[in-house]
């Protein structure tokens, strides 16, 4: 949830890391309405498409309760399980703040919800798609410290001009991972299991490319803010995750400095191909043309 400090000032009520309270006395019986009907509708689609380790957090944090949960009481077991908390933000906040609350293993989460007419699209992260779609993946261990690592790896690539390249590799694994088991592919990524028609079009569709994750590959891979992802990146596993970006990038920044980006629905001969696509949905205009 991080956005260009320059075009964004701190709104009123907001502490010096733009945080909030959540706010969550005020909240109408309208709006929790909109979470148990967005919830009800995801928690019975995700099984055999969400990773176990997501579905295992869903019901570890108790998020199936009525309306929007509290932040406080969501806390409890989390920080218990991995060390981690959610604080609320008003919206999207500078990228040095957002990582520095990822350094320190606090998930900054709107605190707002969509309306009743907006269950299938908002531009902007809600307090379902960062509650529901994030923070169950921050009870495994694994991806925990992924997150922890890219916060402190988003800090230091500040002063280096690569944030669009980093922000690459933020939306292909946290936002739209695809993750490889034993029993097929699953989902791992905020941005598909927060979403009732991408949880489906991400696995079924046969549009999408999906492809081996490769870090210097999705650094060089642009993404789609506005409609389904023409390609997927899959991991072998979560803790393979955390390995591949551990290590200094100082060393990929540089190669990439002089590396063009590739077409969003390219495949190079280097790629591992798990699924082929014929990229039918967004040569039909996507959203647009339906």
């Amino acid at each position: 949830m991080s956005a260009d400090p320059i075009e964004r000032k701190a709104p009123p009520q907001t502490r010096a890391d733009w945080t909030i309270d959540q706010g969550w006395a005020g909240y109408t019986a309208a709006e929790h309405q909109v979470w148990i009907t967005l919830y009800e509708r995801q928690t019975k689609l995700l099984p055999g498409r969400a990773c176990d380790p997501f579905l295992k957090g869903l019901d570890a944090l108790d998020l199936h309760r009525a309306g929007i949960p509290v932040f406080a009481r969501i806390n409890e077991g989390l920080k218990r399980l991995t060390g981690w908390t959610v604080v609320a933000v008003p919206g999207l906040v500078p990228d040095a703040v957002f990582f520095d609350h990822l350094a320190n293993r606090r998930f900054p989460a709107g605190q707002f919800i969509r309306r009743a007419d907006q269950l299938d699209y908002l531009q902007e992260p809600d307090v379902f798609h960062d509650v529901f779609g994030h923070v169950p993946m921050l009870t495994d261990p694994a991806f925990a410290d992924y997150m922890q690592a890219y916060g402190e790896g988003g800090l230091r690539a500040l002063g280096l001009g690569q944030l669009h390249n980093l922000a690459r590799l933020y939306w292909y694994t946290v936002e739209f991972g695809l993750l490889q088991t034993p029993a097929g592919l699953r989902i791992y990524g905020a941005g598909i299991v927060s979403s009732h028609a991408e949880s489906i079009f991400a696995l079924d569709d046969p549009s999408p490319n999906r492809l081996g994750f490769d870090l210097a590959r999705v650094m060089r891979t642009p993404y789609r803010i506005d409609d389904f992802q023409q390609v997927y990146f899959v991991v072998p596993s979560l803790q393979a995750l955390v390995d591949a970006t551990l290590s200094d990038f100082g060393g990929l920044y540089a190669w990439l400095e002089d590396a063009r980006d590739l077409p969003i629905d390219a495949v190079l001969p280097t790629d591992r191909l798990i699924t082929p696509g014929a990229q039918a949905y967004a040569r039909n205009g996507g959203r647009a043309g339906a």
